[in-house]
């Protein structure tokens, strides 16, 4: 009975597909050959996750660039502006630093205007007096012109509400509307600018 079962078991060892060393070879570059493109995927992979990780950092650095230049134009507009601004004000602090005293040196011109209108031109007496109110007055008005102080006198004019301050209003058919009939007091300006506004009666329809 004993021999039998090992026959049997020999029979049945020797039915047993056997492998032969070619086959095992094959398999084994099989497997080689499996395991290189698994590699050279994962490192296809990696390159990819790094090139892309790369571009990431690139649009970062770009941004942060774009961002610092945006900065620095916005500094550089500012201090144009601040530039800008004090040599304006510079430029105004000279043109326009005689404006208060120019404002207090009107009133001596008024009253020698004045003064001359006063005199009685046939009064021979007067004369040497006119005369020389007539000569203070031209030095004021040279002294003025000299420094940019320009007077507004603007009889026969039509009224212009930025220079002129009308005191009243006359009926007048032989003048256009709001037109300058006389002028009360003259007006001065500064390099352009208004120091005092022309008192005016103004003629109406």
């Amino acid at each position: 009975m004993s021999d039998e079962t090992n026959n049997d078991e020999n029979t049945a060892a020797n039915d047993e597909p056997q492998t032969s060393p070619a086959e095992e070879n094959g398999e084994a570059k099989l497997d080689e050959v499996n395991a290189e493109i698994e590699a050279e995927l994962m490192d296809e992979m990696d390159a990819e996750a790094a090139e892309q990780e790369q571009q990431s950092e690139t649009e970062q650095l770009k941004a942060q660039v774009a961002t610092a230049n945006d900065q620095v134009l916005r500094v550089q507009a500012e201090m144009q502006n601040v530039r800008r601004r004090a040599e304006r004000d510079v430029e105004n602090a000279h043109k326009y630093a005689l404006d208060k005293f120019a404002a207090d040196l009107l009133p001596v011109v008024d009253n020698l205007e004045r003064a001359l209108a006063a005199i009685d031109s046939a009064d021979e007496g007067q004369k040497a007096v006119a005369e020389g109110l007539e000569l203070t007055l031209k030095s004021f008005m040279e002294v003025l012109v000299r420094y940019k102080i320009e007077a507004i006198d603007p009889a026969g004019e039509p009224f212009d509400a930025e220079l002129h301050q009308a005191v009243s209003m006359v009926p007048n058919p032989d003048l256009e509307h709001n037109t300058v009939m006389d002028v009360f007091q003259k007006g001065y300006s500064l390099n352009g600018r208004l120091v005092r506004p022309a008192m005016v009666v103004v003629s109406q329809a």
